[in-house]
């Protein structure tokens, strides 16, 4: 026992809205139907657990995971609820736990992904839950990603599957067994799969099964494989979970989002590779920029850029640039924008083409580019009208080089030209390219499209008297779906603050 309020509990129960009452009935209820009928749980041991630390025994914290999950619509996991696996009560620490130890990541990538999946069959979806702001996250993250994951391997190992007893809160895991070569290189491809998959038509469709894999893989983690098979899937793991996380921003759900983003950079630094880390990082910057929190934005660059490592190609460095310009373009910071910008084109000419990229940064190239620099230059022109031109010269460059099978990045750079032909008062053209985003973005499962199709939408406010924007705002309205609920954004000091902007 600890002597100590069980805070990140207590925030929990808050949230939750039960009596103290009514949790130890829901408890026992539920332990019950997992085969544990003995357990006698009542409101003072209730009590005792948020007021004094108290921990409760296994099934206990499993149990209270598994109804937190269902009431709050959000995947809640025992280190969320201030418990650890050594039987611990935790006091609140910098993010929900973050960085938890090396040995962990494995158990915390498939609890995590095995009650998301409980989640999406349920359909539940987590209008609740609260986003950690990123200045918490690089406080909690700073030391830890800078610190070198070789040294773990003489540290003492807890929870191996190995050698430890049953947990019950490994339900999700398969049991442990080694896999090959030929596994792994599998497993590669079908990464490539998804990834083509979202980038054509969205994160919605196919979330569920790169979580499903993902969940898998944790599995096959918790064997200990020879180094190189080890370090291969781990790269898996941090693949899928940017995956999983950029599929579920698509769609709205955020907290588990960014909790995936954080996954992925604990993933790919296991497998010593801290480029892919620092990229993951910047995954949750861009969520940030999105959900109108720039400032967040740039604390989460600062960490990612610091923790990528001299090894970063020039090309990767490139794409980081481009998402700290989009968020200076967020706070009216031309000047800066426009440095950080003209700093990504010069790294981008000067990567070398003898020097692949590493399959995630196959993404990026010159069309994205261009898109980054309009979205920028477009969210700029919102401060300063006269950025709207160079925006529309870096939209239209970026649908010029547009491959087949970018559909959504396709809607995008229609909607940055749209944008900025109405805040450049071009009416007419801003007409023919919003029609064409809204040809194709009911092909999609991406929410980000119907946000920034808002966005426009309230562009064309000023032009309401044409008779053609007239009926384009009657087409917008047709297409876009009914507005969820905003997330909620936690502060480094835990205060809540409710999103502005309709993005």
């Amino acid at each position: 026992m600890s002597k100590e309020p069980n805070t990140r509990l207590s925030d929990l129960f808050g949230l939750a809205g039960w009596s103290k009452g009514e949790l130890a009935r829901l408890v026992n209820r539920q332990a019950a139907a997992m085969g544990h009928p003995q357990l006698a749980t009542d409101t003072s041991r209730v009590r005792r657990w948020i007021d004094t630390g108290e921990t409760p025994r296994d099934p206990v914290p499993q149990v209270l995971a598994n109804l937190f999950t269902e009431r709050l619509g959000r995947v809640v996991t025992i280190e969320d609820l201030g418990f650890d696996r050594q039987g611990r009560a935790g006091k609140r620490q910098a993010v929900d736990g973050l960085p938890w130890a090396p040995e962990r990541t494995a158990a915390v990538l498939t609890e995590f992904t095995g009650m998301d999946l409980m989640l999406n069959r349920r359909g539940l979806v987590g209008a609740g839950a609260a986003l950690a702001a990123g200045s918490a996250l690089t406080s909690a993250m700073q030391d830890w990603l800078h610190t070198d994951p070789a040294l773990a391997a003489d540290a003492p190992r807890f929870d191996d599957p190995l050698t430890a007893s049953a947990d019950p809160a490994s339900y999700d895991r398969y049991e442990a067994a080694p896999v090959g070569s030929q596994e792994i290189d599998a497993l590669e491809r079908s990464v490539d799969v998804f990834r083509a998959w979202d980038a054509a038509r969205g994160g919605g469709l196919q979330r569920k099964a790169v979580v499903g894999q993902l969940n898998e893989v944790g599995g096959m983690l918790a064997y200990h494989h020879p180094p190189h098979l080890q370090r291969r899937l781990w790269g898996v793991a941090a693949n899928l979970a940017v995956l999983a996380g950029w599929m579920s921003h698509d769609v709205g759900l955020e907290p588990t989002a960014q909790k995936y983003f954080v996954i992925a950079a604990h993933s790919a630094r296991e497998g010593g590779d801290r480029p892919r880390a620092g990229e993951a990082l910047s995954r949750a910057a861009r969520q940030m920029v999105h959900l109108g929190r720039p400032d967040d934005a740039l604390d989460l660059m600062k960490l990612a850029k610091s923790g990528s490592g001299e090894e970063t190609l020039p090309r990767t460095r490139a794409m980081l640039q481009t998402i700290e310009a989009w968020a200076q373009a967020s706070l009216g910071r031309g000047q800066a924008m426009r440095r950080t910008l003209g700093e990504a084109e010069d790294l981008f000419t000067s990567d070398r083409t003898d020097v692949p990229p590493p399959s995630w940064m196959q993404m990026f190239n010159e069309a994205d580019l261009h898109g980054m620099q309009a979205l920028a230059f477009r969210t700029l022109a919102e401060h300063d009208p006269s950025a709207a031109r160079t925006a529309q010269r870096h939209a239209k460059e970026a649908l010029r080089l547009r491959e087949d099978g970018r559909q959504r990045s396709q809607i995008f750079d229609y909607l940055s030209l749209a944008s900025a032909c109405f805040i450049a008062n071009d009416p007419e053209q801003a007409d023919t390219y919003a029609r064409l985003a809204l040809v194709s973005i009911g092909d999609t499962s991406s929410h980000r499209t119907w946000d920034r199709l808002r966005e426009m939408y309230r562009l064309t406010g000023q032009f309401s008297d044409h008779a053609t924007i007239q009926d384009l705002r009657e087409e917008i309205q047709l297409a876009l779906p009914r507005k969820a609920a905003k997330p909620v954004v936690k502060s480094a000091k835990g205060v809540r603050r409710g999103l502005n902007r309709d993005v």
